[in-house]
């Protein structure tokens, strides 16, 4: 999320070290572009600390002069009131009863336009979430709410999708001596995907005038519900670049990236990096692109959004939510650093220098310190309540597992409750320190820790794919005449699938724990570790080190670890 756009490299990364939220990636797609024809928009939250749970708000009724009181998502800072809207929505993560859902990244930008109004980033999406029952509703409650209370954060891109669309909006303050915000908003063509990853990535769009039916500015809001409008902004956001001493060229020159938060070296590697790794997943032309992700060619811009090759699947989210650069430049098993177990991951800091020149390890979009994912799914064909599904996780993307939450479920699995332990408090109950238990057990011999766990977590996920059919089903059927019934349907489901999920994993853990236990890796037949005839544990398998470590280990201590020759 956080990543302030400077040109050294390893200012960004230091802003890592501290900051609450930093480094997030969204993927979106689009119902065309689905092999099922829902959409799709995935989130991962991304902090070192950020604890993952499961947020929940009940739908509700307020008396005229009710006012909410404003927490900075972040930090927990009380910023102000604003005035509470006279019904609200429930809201369940980052997805509402109407199927809305929205995941952000923060890109940090010009650090003289923090914001200083009200609202954070983080407020925003939730209040919005309590506040609209599709995508452009969500886009205009963004704007009546920034400015009416200003905008309290850094530079950020939102994802806001709905069971027919998907949209990118991107924003940045106005700094401390305007509370207001900035922005443009852009529909993501039926038919394509879109990402973004800590750097804003609307360029150049269409302004509003008698000829232009597709863009509209943010003083003629209301038209926003036009079937034909594609482009929305903030009315001021050229002029105020403009006056700010940003930018002198034509109005169709104008690009909010390239003038809000310039593109650099670290932007394009530790943040479009991401994007790219997931177009070219999608669409093979995109590996053209490659020196631009390498940060190489900052002139070899990508494009918004690209048409895939084929349409995509829930499948293809989770792969590409779990990627590590795997078969590229980047990836990250196959250099030294990865050891001798294959290991995608790298210690913070992500810069460091030798002999005088800097360097970079990568920022993958699977990453250990991801508090909480998701994948949001809009269904078009089943009624709200039911049709959305937040497929929710806690911990690394790559060794979680997702459990299926519905949209209009009313309770929170234990597991994922807030208050169910936090970053400083270790709870048996919670999802997220059980997740980070096997997780860090995995890290320490991954490349064959890992198959145990992936194997794990592709049947469970798979075999809720295959319940869901049954309870879309069930309760849809139901909801036409007893909606609470459908409701409860799928509540019980939620809280159930995510209650096995957990079961599963404390087996796993348990299971992990002694198959490998001090480099050791126990014999199974049967599914059942081997023992003797007299009952006592076959010997292990002890693994020898693969040979171009052994060549590094002799390399720096051979003279020392060398045995005499006779």
């Amino acid at each position: 999320m956080k990543r302030n756009i400077i040109t050294l490299v390893i200012a960004i990364i230091l802003s890592i070290s501290y900051s609450h939220t930093q480094a997030c990636t969204n993927f979106l797609v689009t119902k065309g572009a689905s092999a099922t024809g829902s959409t799709f928009i995935s989130y991962s939250a991304d902090s070192h600390v950020l604890y993952g749970e499961l947020y929940f708000w009940a739908a509700a009724k307020y008396p005229a002069g009710s006012m909410l009181k404003i927490y900075e998502w972040d930090t927990n800072k009380y910023l102000g009131e604003i005035a509470q809207a006279a019904e609200t929505y429930r809201v369940i993560g980052n997805m509402n009863e109407y199927s809305v859902a929205i995941g952000e990244t923060t890109y940090g930008g010009r650090h003289e336009l923090a914001g200083s109004g009200i609202i954070d980033y983080g407020s925003l999406i939730y209040i919005t979430l309590q506040r609209s029952r599709n995508a452009r509703e969500a886009i205009k409650t963004i704007c009546e709410l920034l400015n009416t209370y200003g905008y309290a954060s850094e530079g950020e891109s939102f994802s806001i999708s709905d069971p027919n669309e998907v949209w990118i909006l991107e924003l940045i303050g106005k700094g401390k001596d305007d509370k207001g915000a900035v922005w443009v908003a852009v529909r993501i063509p039926d038919g394509y995907v879109s990402g973004h990853a800590n750097h804003p990535r609307i360029t150049t769009f269409p302004i509003e005038s008698k000829k232009v039916e597709n863009a509209i500015s943010s003083k003629n809001i209301d038209k926003i519900f036009n079937p034909e409008v594609e482009y929305v902004y903030a009315e001021d956001v050229i002029s105020f670049a403009r006056k700010a001493g940003y930018f002198t060229g034509t109005d169709a020159e104008f690009s909010f990236s390239d003038i809000y938060a310039p593109l650099d070296f670290s932007a394009a590697r530790a943040c479009e990096a991401r994007v790219w790794s997931f177009f070219k997943q999608v669409n093979s032309s995109m590996w053209e692109y490659e020196d631009y992700a390498l940060g190489h060619n900052l002139k070899h811009r990508m494009p918004l959004y690209i048409k895939p090759d084929k349409k995509l699947s829930f499948e293809d989210m989770k792969i590409a939510m779990r990627d590590h650069y795997e078969g590229t430049k980047m990836d990250m098993t196959t250099d030294i650093g990865a050891g001798p177990f294959k290991s995608p991951y790298r210690w913070r800091p992500m810069e460091f220098e030798f002999e005088g020149k800097s360097y970079v390890h990568e920022r993958a979009t699977a990453t250990q310190q991801t508090g909480f994912w998701f994948i949001a799914e809009g269904r078009s064909w089943l009624p709200n309540p039911v049709g959305g599904i937040l497929w929710f996780s806690v911990d690394d993307a790559a060794t979680s597992c997702l459990s299926p939450i519905y949209c209009g479920m009313t309770r929170v699995p234990e597991i994922f409750a807030v208050g169910n332990g936090d970053l400083l408090t270790y709870s048996d109950k919670s999802a997220f320190w059980l997740f980070n238990r096997v997780t860090n057990f995995v890290y320490s011999r991954y490349d064959v820790i890992s198959k145990d766990v992936l194997d794990v977590q592709k049947r469970f996920e798979s075999e809720s794919e295959k319940l869901i059919d049954e309870v879309d089903k069930k309760a849809s059927a139901l909801y036409s005449e007893n909606p609470d019934g459908a409701i409860n349907v799928i509540t019980e489901f939620s809280l159930q699938r995510a209650q096995e999920m957990f079961d599963t994993w404390k087996k796993l853990d348990a299971y992990l724990l002694v198959k490998y236990i001090d480099g050791n890796i126990k014999k199974e037949r049967d599914g059942k570790f081997e023992r003797t005839e007299d009952n006592y544990p076959v010997s292990p398998e002890q693994p020898k080190l693969p040979e171009f470590w052994i060549k590094k280990i002799v390399e720096d201590n051979g003279n020392i670890l060398q045995i005499p020759q006779d």
